[in-house]
């Protein structure tokens, strides 16, 4: 596996805590989000093992983020949204009471970034979208253990993110990628004959294209196994999740996308499985709970013990496993192509989906729309040129990408030929 990003044969210097020493460092970004939430609960439980230095979040939960930071006792809090400030600072003063000392306060578009690169072990990066990006590049710049939920990140700035990260820097926190780094500590990368990426299918598995048309935002956030944030609830309904967790599959660990398969399981028991050359598959399984993986990046290479919960083997039990229908649900094969092409191709595709699932939401997309709409903006951006992919690329190829799926979301549904083909 010594190609790969993330490779679990691999100790990054200074990654295994010594015994008896103080707890491991940890700056969390996205603490207010579903990540967010549930790290700082696995840290609130293992108060002798973890000890959380910085929070950063969006600065939407303000309330949520001060008493984080309260219950952590963090030096520092930071919120990307500068006009959240105010509303911070008051919630801080209710959160700790009067006397007292406040944790310092960041504010702006780079304050995740400034923490990612602050003093500590660990970087738990839970941000939601390519936002991340910058963070993930200044915690691996830095030195510090990145345990990365930003699959955005890797996604839209691979080659970036490669040039960069040390090997066993990156501990992925995706419960399907996680449950990929455990079960390729059966061999090594030679014996690896496929990837096996499990998806739960949705809350739409089993439905036709036709009978996806007239599909709800309400309808598409029931989930049938994950609690989630919206966009990412969007992106599992529509499997656009699963095409990007297969682009991330094939950065983290150097698989090609022909060995790289979607497995609908609709349990959500098996995370995700490997397939080796001589026939045997190992999988990783447990109960459809992220503080396990989250628990795994923050104390890699241990195991955190009582992370999560476990399930009952003296109950009966049964699992079923699918192909994925892939005309229902073009968003896999889509991105499969997306990450071939490479360059700045998945930052169109991502952003663009970004967009559409706004639209979506807000009424101005039908459900079938969204990933239509996606790959035109993908088909019309065209193959990348083959220089070196930079920081600004990326983010210009983001701009153009929302502001060309907006307009052709505004279009009227009735004409898809035109404005989504």
């Amino acid at each position: 596996m010594t190609d790969s990003l993330a490779d679990p044969h691999l100790r990054f210097p200074g990654a295994a805590p010594e015994a008896g020493t103080a707890p491991r460092d940890i700056v969390i970004l996205g603490s207010t989000g579903s990540i967010g939430t549930q790290a700082v609960d696995v840290v609130l439980k293992n108060p002798g093992r973890f000890r959380v230095t910085a929070l950063a979040a969006s600065g939407g939960r303000a309330e949520l983020l001060a008493r984080q930071a309260r219950q952590l006792g963090v030096r520092t809090v930071a919120v990307a949204r500068e006009e959240a400030l105010p509303v911070l600072r008051e919630a801080l003063r209710a959160a700790y009471g009067a006397g007292e000392p406040l944790p310092e306060v960041l504010a702006g578009p780079d304050a995740a970034t400034e923490l990612a690169a602050s003093d500590c072990h660990t970087v738990l990066n839970g941000i939601t979208g390519s936002i991340g990006l910058a963070p993930t590049l200044a915690a691996l710049e830095a030195g510090r253990v990145l345990a990365l939920a930003n699959k955005e990140s890797l996604i839209v700035g691979g080659p970036l993110v490669r040039a960069v990260a040390r090997p066993g820097q990156i501990v992925p926190v995706d419960s399907e990628h996680s449950a990929l780094f455990q079960a390729l500590m059966g061999g090594t990368r030679a014996e690896v004959r496929k990837l096996l990426v499990t998806a739960s299918g949705g809350p739409f598995r089993g439905r036709s294209r036709a009978q996806l048309a007239d599909v709800t935002p309400e309808e598409a956030m029931a989930h049938p196994t994950w609690d989630m944030g919206p966009v990412i609830t969007i992106n599992s309904a529509t499997l656009v999740n699963k095409g990007l967790e297969v682009i991330e599959a094939h950065l983290l660990y150097d698989i090609p996308f022909e060995r790289i398969q979607v497995v609908v399981h609709p349990q959500s028991a098996v995370h995700s499985m490997v397939e080796f050359t001589d026939g045997s598959t190992l999988a990783q399984c447990g109960p459809p709970d992220m503080r396990l993986p989250i628990a795994l990046g923050l104390g890699w290479p241990e195991r955190v013990p009582e992370a999560g919960p476990v399930f009952s083997w003296t109950e009966a039990m049964s699992w079923d496993f699918y192909p994925l229908d892939t005309q229902a649900f073009p968003a896999v094969p889509l991105a499969c192509h997306v990450g071939a092409t490479g360059g700045t191709a998945p930052a169109v595709f991502n952003a663009a989906n970004e967009e559409c699932v706004e639209a979506f939401l807000a009424g101005r997309l039908p459900f079938t729309g969204i990933v239509d709409t996606v790959a035109a903006v993908v088909e019309e951006h065209g193959t990348p040129d083959g220089t070196g992919l930079t920081l600004p690329d990326v983010l210009a190829a983001e701009t153009w990408a929302r502001a060309r799926a907006r307009e052709l979301a505004a279009r009227p549904a009735t004409a898809p030929a035109e404005a989504r083909a």
